[in-house]
């Protein structure tokens, strides 16, 4: 199970995000870059300018998706615990039970056709190209974050309608 988010803060950009990415990013890529075809900066702290939970996401995306038992067994003996899909198809979540020295992160393991990775894709590339979307998407997070300071279902609930407008908009 996922650990709960006791108190949603919702900063603004901080552009020392995308090198706290890189630095995940490669080890990541070290216990495990042979089975990926890339490793994507996903979520709000991957669009320039966009409030955001300060919690990096990634998606490591596998060469294909039946690499996933052995992703798993290898993020395992790094220490991970494997989450299963948290009810999202299409990518695997991953939670460090030991501190590697990063910043909080979000690891998804994903197959390249998988509906979550290219949701994850598809919203971070419309809202790094549509500044008024991107202003309007910080404008709902910061407001739900205050009406619902320590419930993380009604805030991810609160956004639903949103980023589903705008992955209509991009055809997914």
């Amino acid at each position: 199970m996922a650990e709960r988010t006791p108190l949603i803060e919702v900063a603004s950009y901080d552009p020392a995000w995308p090198q706290e990415f890189a630095r995940i990013a490669a080890a990541v890529k070290e216990w495990m870059g042979d089975l990926l075809i890339g490793i994507e900066h996903v979520g709000s702290t991957s669009v320039e300018g966009l409030a955001a939970k300060p919690i990096i996401d990634l998606d490591a995306v596998l060469t294909s998706a039946d690499r996933l038992p052995e992703a798993i067994e290898r993020l395992a003996a790094q220490g991970f615990e494997h989450q299963g899909d948290l009810g999202i198809a299409g990518r695997e979540a991953f939670r460090p039970t030991r501190d590697f020295g990063f910043m909080n992160y979000h690891l998804y393991v994903c197959p390249p056709e998988g509906r979550g990775y290219l949701e994850h894709i598809a919203l971070r590339d419309y809202l790094r190209e549509h500044d008024e979307a991107r202003d309007e998407y910080a404008r709902i997070k910061r407001e739900l974050a205050q009406a619902h300071r320590t419930d993380i279902d009604a805030y991810v609930e609160g956004k639903s309608a949103f980023v589903q407008e705008i992955l209509r908009r991009t055809g997914i």
